[in-house]
């Protein structure tokens, strides 16, 4: 199989995928990961592949919107050390827009959250509660 069928074929692999609600989550990244792999293809180009057709196709890469929230909680983070709520509500919105509205509100919070937990980012306090507790528990987490 040469280099053209590999490129149609890995085309035609995240179509599939995406072809219902345009969006490509970290499950389907994975199996489209490993048919690149079976074809003699490095990880590093097969994600370089994926990027490029997703960015092409006006497909949601969920990989890239974890990769920007990280970023966000990042900066976030590195100015007090700690994540606060508007910080995190910021980092939901942005969420939301860059997956395009294929997550919801609590998928969105849940995505956030996980990298703040995955991370071990510091949240403020408030006064008496924790906002950050409060809203795990809204989110069922």
């Amino acid at each position: 199989m040469g280099l053209e069928d590999v490129k149609k074929r890995f085309v035609e692999e995240i179509k599939l995928r995406a072809y219902d609600d345009k969006y490509v989550d970290r499950k389907e990244e994975r199996e489209i990961l490993q048919i690149a792999i079976q074809n003699n293809i490095t990880v590093d180009s097969g994600r370089a592949a994926l990027a490029q057709v997703c960015e092409a196709s006006g497909y949601v890469l969920e990989s890239a919107v974890l990769n920007k929230l990280k970023d966000i909680l990042d900066t976030s983070a590195s100015n007090d050390g700690k994540v606060d709520e508007k910080e995190f509500n910021d980092a939901v919105l942005n969420c939301k827009k860059w997956t395009m509205g294929k997550k919801t509100d609590i998928e969105c919070k849940k995505m956030v959250i996980e990298i703040i937990q995955n991370a071990s980012y510091q949240t403020s306090k408030g006064w008496f509660s924790s906002w950050f507790d409060r809203v795990k528990k809204e989110v069922g987490m």
